[in-house]
């Protein structure tokens, strides 16, 4: 807080506040003593200049809430709360439960209005208290409450992509273990620690649910089942500041020992007709604000504090000052229950407010980012797949369908931050300083990196224009492209890469096609047809197949060199470089030689994925680790390779993740500087095997996609100037977002790209020059045809490419136990060898009198 807002404040206000700011700074929550001390400062404009500025250094220019369904599960309750109208009698409802049929109805409907959240409240046990909820019970078969909110919840999850949060009163330790099984969060509010209103002619007498004991005693056992929990305090209903302060010290003590509170609500009393405390005052804007700046003084920088926005309509940028991060559950479709006098707020207008106290509304799952985050240890593992389904990077919602690979439009949110148009609003202070730091041309450091992955709101499109100003002056107007041939020369595989789609085995068949391993003969002929249809370059990568050796990649680039002498070969990924190397017992730098010597060009930088072995060891555990990725690309370079650098992102990894990988790359193009593009590949998720076991995302989010692009131009500033976006891939649309983002390469026109599509893209398979060059126009660019080396291109290749016939089908031959021979006919016999006494060739010399059956195909899954 500033020295001049303290300065204002009251000699013991200043004093506790200092305090509390030193505390903070240090990274240490103030002591109990300490806020208490707080129940007596009545500067609230102090505390809240405080708060907002705790708030911003944990959630910097993010207000976040959920879309969600308020489902009324009973309306019957055991409780008597003076203030309450959700609590009604048996007589007063039409049915003491709502049945699963129309919680499904109204969750259908709920999704087709793009919530996520199906939040569950109930009255407390009433079978305890009404015989009509024990009858409906037993008619549905259930014995509790509790028993039935867990089958509607199931019901939710297994019909419905909504993911359940429960309010369900207090519980014991059985009831949250079997509710955990089929929620992604829960919560209760404590209201009030103070024993003293639950005294006779208080608002909580008669309520035996309400006692602070049981309640504090549920959030507890919460805490100890690791469940993500919200609470928070009720105010205006007869407690003292002094007792505010209390309440939240005894949630912040659960916390402490736990980290299981996701949030801290702070709720307003609000007079409902018809209850005992209809006359009774409701505590005044001041007294609300006192509050949220208390909470956040309590809890600091990283606790989500929430204040719900329908009750206090016309002053939520004032709300926003006081510290709080969050506005709670919203609901397109259905009313507040327990508010029913307070309608929800437009989320147009909600945002607007939002916008108008200088901070961007994000939408959230039920689950807090920072528990999505860590869901093995918060989530039962039936939730996680859901969870990852439906969050980001970041943990936060996924507002669209938007997914690389499919074909919809740029969401309307993200092609509003885009457009160059608006007139953009300040960035965070530690994000100024980052960007600063890029137009100055200063290395990242990796927390910088991953700060930029982070940037939401007019932060994204901030981040978009300095990378978009930096493609600008190191590649100016032109964006290039080759016209190239991808040729995949088998897709079968024995390494078990968990995001794969294409390689296949015959366990596989049904769902992604045959396997397959093409020829020699083929191979050429589709070098050929490439070279008549004006192609500089082959592609050539494929599937680990279990009989290729290194002599077969060498056998490949000599069937090249003979059907095109002077074709451009960028071909085999560092995995297939390590593989054919231990084959034939070489280092990689020796057998690189050899590729050199037999004729290849360039080497992509694919099998790259992610370079942290932390995603490795889950993504793709049998395959290189990064230290053995870049060890081969750093021997390609020293033999005099260039090669391109990729990352395959959006499944199961973070900002954190992505800033390693960069900075890897960035180091070692500081050593070598063989590095000539860098291609950002997003994860199509369609058919990738582990998506469809629930252990992945959908992607990357499309705000993910193109700050990928950006911020790889703004890390690589002056060492790798080719930034390529994949139209296969981001689709026509967000290849021009991409474009406005950093990118100045299309890469390839791509005859026969098979690999995305196997995933699961409809982006199509070739984009002819001229499809190209009218890309490339329609954002004001302009074209440029290169070879692979971003040289120029003659005009006989130019013609050749504008006047291509089409293309013929590909014959992808039934791939055997044996590999197929990838020499051309008249070249075979010299170097075939049986293997004596293994009744098999000797590595990677097919048998040609011997095809294995398909059902010997090695049946193993996946890699790239």
């Amino acid at each position: 807080m500033t020295n001049a807002r303290l300065r204002g404040a009251a000699p013991g206000g200043r004093d506790v506040l200092v305090a509390v700011g030193e505390a903070w700074r240090e990274g240490r929550a103030p002591s109990e003593e300490r806020a208490l001390a707080l129940a007596d400062c009545d500067d609230t404009a102090a505390m809240a200049a405080l708060a907002g500025e705790l708030r911003d250094r944990g959630h910097r220019n993010v207000i976040t809430y959920s879309r969600k369904l308020f489902l009324p599960l009973t309306h019957l309750c055991r409780d008597v709360c003076h203030y309450c109208t959700f609590a009604r009698t048996p007589k007063k409802v039409d049915s003491p439960y709502m049945a699963i049929d129309e919680v499904l109805e109204q969750c259908r409907r709920a999704e087709a209005m793009g919530c996520q959240e199906a939040l569950l409240t109930l009255g407390e046990k009433p079978e305890l208290r009404y015989s009509a909820a024990r009858e409906a019970l037993a008619d549905m078969g259930f014995s509790t409450t509790l028993e039935y909110v867990r089958a509607v919840a199931a019901a939710i999850l297994r019909e419905t992509s909504l993911l359940p949060h429960i309010n369900a009163g207090c519980m014991d330790a059985d009831e949250i273990a079997a509710l955990r099984e089929v929620s992604a969060s829960m919560g209760i509010m404590l209201e009030s620690a103070s024993e003293r209103l639950c005294e006779k002619g208080m608002p909580h007498y008669g309520s035996p649910d309400k006692q602070p004991a049981r309640r504090l005693e549920t959030l507890e056992l919460a805490g100890r089942a690791a469940v993500p929990f919200t609470s928070g305090i009720l105010i205006g209903i007869g407690e003292t500041r002094r007792e505010r302060i209390e309440s939240l010290l005894a949630l912040r003590r659960l916390h402490l020992r736990h980290g299981h509170l996701q949030e801290v609500i702070v709720q307003n009393f609000r007079a409902k007709p018809g209850t005992l405390m209809a006359a009774a005052p409701e505590p005044d804007l001041e007294d609300l604000l006192w509050t949220i700046a208390a909470a956040r003084l309590l809890f600091g920088p990283q606790m989500n504090i929430q204040a719900p926005p329908n009750l206090s309509p016309g002053v939520l940028p004032q709300l926003v000052a006081a510290g709080i991060n969050d506005w709670g559950g919203v609901s397109p479709l259905t009313p507040d229950y327990v508010n029913p006098e307070a309608p929800w707020p437009h989320l147009d207008r909600l945002a607007a407010e939002t916008r108008a106290a200088g901070k961007y509304l994000e939408q959230r799952l039920t689950i807090y980012p920072a528990y999505a985050c860590e869901a093995p240890r918060w989530l039962d593992p039936a939730l996680r797949g859901p969870v990852l389904r439906q969050s980001d990077s970041g943990g936060f919602a996924r507002r669209d369908n938007w997914a690389p690979g499919e074909e919809a439009p740029v969401p309307a949110e993200d092609a509003r931050l885009l457009d160059r148009q608006r007139e953009l609003g300040p960035v965070s202070a530690d994000l100024g300083r980052i960007l600063s730091a890029c137009d100055a041309g200063e290395p990242l450091a990796e927390a910088d990196i991953a700060r930029l992955f982070e940037a939401r709101g007019d932060e994204f499109g901030q981040v978009v224009r300095a990378a978009d100003r930096l493609r600008e002056q190191r590649c100016g107007d032109t964006v290039s492209y080759v016209v190239n041939r991808n040729i995949n020369y088998t897709n079968v595989c024995y390494f078990k890469c968990q995001f794969c789609a294409f390689s296949k085995g015959k366990q596989h068949e049904d769902l992604r096609g045959r396997p397959y391993d093409i020829s020699g003969e083929e191979i050429a002929r589709r070098c050929r047809e490439a070279w008549e249809r004006g192609a500089t370059e082959v592609c050539m990568q494929g599937g680990i197949h279990p009989d290729y050796s290194g002599q077969t990649y060498l056998d490949i680039l000599h069937t090249v060199r003979a059907a095109t002498p002077d074709m451009h070969i960028h071909a085999f990924s560092p995995l297939e470089v390590w593989q054919g190397a231990a084959t034939l017992g070489l280092s990689p730098e020796a057998f690189l030689r050899q590729l050199r010597a037999a004729g290849l060009h360039t080497l992509p930088g694919t099998a790259a994925e992610v370079l942290h072995d932390e995603v490795r060891a889950v993504l793709c555990p049998d395959k290189l680790d990064t230290a053995q990725w870049l060890e081969v690309m750093a021997a390609a370079h020293r033999v005099g390779f260039k090669t391109t650098a990729t990352v395959m992102y959006g499944h199961i990894d973070r900002p954190r993740h992505w800033a390693r990988h960069l900075l890897e790359i960035r180091r070692l193009q500081e050593r070598g500087g063989g590095f000539t593009e860098f291609v950002p590949l997003p994860f199509v998720h369609m058919e990738a095997p582990m998506y469809l076991r629930g252990q992945a995302r959908r992607g990357p989010s499309f705000r993910e996609a193109v700050l990928m692009h950006a911020v790889a131009r703004l890390v690589f500033n002056g060492l790798i100037d080719n930034i390529q976006t994949s139209w296969v891939k981001m689709g026509a649309d967000g290849v021009a977002a991409c474009l406005g983002a950093g990118a100045n390469d299309l890469g390839g026109t791509l005859m026969n790209e098979s690999i995305t599509r196997a995933a699961g893209s409809s982006h199509g398979q070739e984009w002819s020059p001229p499809v190209m060059e009218a890309r490339i126009r329609a954002v004001g660019r302009r074209p440029r045809q290169r070879n692979t080396l971003y040289g120029e291109v003659s005009a006989e290749r130019r013609e050749a490419a504008r006047n291509a016939g089409d293309l013929l089908a590909v014959d992808n031959e039934s791939a055997g136990k044996w590999q197929r021979d990838k020499r051309l006919a008249g070249e075979a016999g010299s170097l075939a060898a049986e293997a004596p006494d293994s009744g098999r060739p000797a590595p990677g010399r097919p048998d040609p009198g011997r095809p294995a059956p398909l059902e010997q195909v090695i049946p193993l899954a996946a890699c790239n």
